[in-house]
């Protein structure tokens, strides 16, 4: 090639160089105002399924569950508390203890000293945690009173630092808890504190299988228990939405279409999406979801932003999951994000063959109370598979009235799957059915009678303390003779006795003698029950947990023909999943100082570089599951 055609064809590649070499020093040289550009480490790699949702176009801060803890004193124990506690912790607990008053005259606690508090025998200092969902809504107080934030359950356990033996019938005095920091293993105290967010107290639910005897024999640790309902959120935990390519337009549309699909409701301060720049949108939770928060935000995330052609959007999440029924939970909440106009899509998969596509569409269904779905779910609690058979059972107890829905569930409570059963009872109890007898003991907790062919005994440990019996006219074996906690627990009964001759011994030395009838209903009722001048019925003034406890003892002696069956205590698995989080959540989300209560004390997010790299780690990708 001629030198002089050389020339001319590289004075265009040298003055393009030059003007990028020019371009790369102009953005070198500080901080100067830009235009937003999209900021690469917020790309979002979201399924095909979720293209054209907000989940696709932002990142959702408040979204993760927040893992709070702090320390707290347990009262009213039986010298099975501890003095020894570290100076440290001991001086914390002082501090604590003076600020709320305790040994204060004006407060009230006068007759309370702090010391002598933490000398006794009777309390023990524990470790408080549990988790605060995404979306919780705190205390709110009104001119009529408090309305009180979202409740959850805790975890209480002994400072394994003290000499704490049994936390068995103790009472969590109103302790304080605070987001938990990455690397923390106990609270901490002092300066590294963050911002209270919740508070926590009430008496102790230990393991429901637990009695004062053989305790060892049976691996029982009375150091471990929990509060069930026990905790409150004190203030709302934002939600917010930030957008991977900032634009006022494209923030504007977003939330138009937010506010569309969630309008502002009665009671609620904010419409549900409000703009606070080219790059946020926060989020409010409506009033009708306040109790269901994190069904809002699977709504929210799923929903699609252009309002128009729902039927052809629909249509399109149809074959995603037929081409891939991995994404059957994320097809659910498209269509129930779509709202009616999905259901004509949804209806052609109720009979399809393949279970987990036709179980998306009836989930979809049952969300939106579709009728059309009920014949469909009463077919699948008959003849899907052990979780399917579960899980219908469980939508067909959201849905409106209908006595076929009634008479379906009433016969899974003969069911031959345990798992069933509980399903269609849960069920029930949503629909508030009148073929299930309740009876609320002294406020502390519920026995519910339900009608069944198979016995069983089932008690809650998460929520509402509940009681289930099922079988009415399940009784107590007679003859009989029960000694049970080291024979503080006494029964007996001929075999042609009409009542049961009950004897307790209080832990202060009080006897009780009383005569009991023998349906299991009615004794479990008298456990519990305190006897007043206004209600004299017969009781012993049991806890909950003791309550339970004593059932247990009962079918453990062979005197009650049933099966016994605790629910599941998910909130220690909760926190350890949570945990396994924290390594790389640099606590928590977020360049935004409306997350700094969850810092310690003194350090701010302050819309830096690391902060915006902690929001980055914390937040979730889009995920896709079955």
């Amino acid at each position: 090639m001629p030198a002089r055609s050389s020339r001319r064809l590289l004075r265009p590649l040298l003055a393009v160089l030059a003007l990028a070499a020019g371009c790369d020093n102009i953005e070198r040289a500080g901080p100067r105002p830009r235009p937003a550009r999209v900021d690469p480490s917020l790309r979002i790699e979201s399924a095909q399924i979720l293209r054209g949702t907000v989940a696709s176009e932002t990142i959702m801060r408040g979204y993760n569950p927040v893992i709070v803890r702090g320390y707290g004193l347990v009262v009213g124990l039986e010298g099975t508390g501890s003095r020894d506690i570290p100076p440290a912790l001991r001086a914390h607990m002082l501090a604590e203890m003076a600020r709320r008053g305790i040994g204060s005259e004006s407060a009230g606690f006068g007759h309370l000293k702090p010391e002598a508090m933490l000398d006794s025998p009777d309390t023990a200092v524990v470790i408080v945690e549990g988790i605060v969902p995404p979306g919780a809504v705190g205390r709110l107080s009104t001119g009529r009173g408090a309305i009180r934030g979202t409740r959850f359950d805790v975890r209480v356990f002994a400072d394994p630092r003290t000499g704490t033996t049994s936390l068995d019938g103790g009472r969590l005095y109103t302790a304080e808890l605070r987001p938990v920091l990455p690397g923390d293993v106990l609270p901490p105290v002092g300066s590294r504190q963050a911002s209270p967010i919740a508070e926590a107290g009430g008496p102790l639910f230990i393991n429901p299988f637990s009695a004062p005897d053989a305790l060892e024999q049976r691996g029982i640790d009375l150091t471990i228990g929990r509060i069930m309902n026990g905790g409150e959120v004190l203030r709302d935990i934002p939600i917010k939405l930030r957008l991977a390519s900032p634009s006022h337009a494209r923030a504007e549309i977003i939330q138009s279409s937010v506010n569309a699909r969630f309008p502002q409701e009665p009671g609620q301060r904010d419409p549900t999406a409000r703009g606070e720049s080219g790059e946020t949108i926060r989020i409010t939770i409506p009033t009708s979801f306040r109790a269901r928060p994190d069904e809002f935000i699977e709504l929210l995330r799923h929903m699609t932003i252009r309002r128009s052609g729902a039927e052809a959007v629909a249509a399109s999440v149809k074959r995603a999951l037929l081409r891939d029924p991995g994404y059957a939970a994320a097809a659910s909440w498209r269509w129930e994000a779509l709202g009616a106009k999905a259901l004509p899509t949804a209806r052609t998969l109720y009979d399809t063959p393949q279970e987990r596509p036709r179980l998306a569409a009836l989930r979809a269904g049952a969300r939106m109370d579709d009728a059309l779905a009920t014949p469909h779910l009463i077919q699948m609690t008959k003849s899907g598979s052990a979780n399917a058979r579960r899980e219908a059972a469980s939508l067909l107890g959201e849905m409106r009235l209908d006595p076929q829905i009634d008479v379906a569930l009433r016969a899974l409570l003969d069911d031959a799957d345990i798992d069933v059963r509980l399903a269609a009872y849960e069920a029930q109890i949503k629909r508030n059915d009148p073929y299930i007898t309740r009876d609320v003991v002294d406020g502390k907790f519920v026995v519910d009678v339900v009608p069944s062919e198979r016995p069983l005994i089932y008690v809650t440990q998460i929520g509402q303390p509940r009681i289930a019996i099922f079988g009415a006219d399940l009784t107590l074996e007679r003859p009989m003779r029960l000694d049970a906690w080291s024979g503080r627990l006494l029964a007996k009964a001929e075999a042609d006795d009409e009542k049961i001759e009950v004897y307790y011994r209080t832990e202060n030395g009080d006897r009780m003698i009383e005569l009991v009838d023998p349906r299991v209903s009615a004794f479990t009722a008298f456990l519990g029950h305190t006897s007043t001048i206004d209600a004299p019925a017969p009781g012993l003034g049991l806890s909950y947990s003791e309550a339970v406890s004593a059932l247990y003892e009962v079918w453990r002696s062979k005197l009650l023909k049933a099966d016994f069956k605790a629910e599941q205590d998910r909130v220690a698995a909760a926190i350890r999943r949570q945990m396994q989080g924290t390594e790389i959540q640099d606590r928590p989300e977020f360049s935004d100082p409306d997350y700094d209560f969850l810092l310690p004390a003194g350090e701010t997010t302050g819309g830096g570089e690391s902060g915006s790299d902690a929001m980055r780690a914390a937040t979730p990708r889009p995920e896709v599951g079955p």
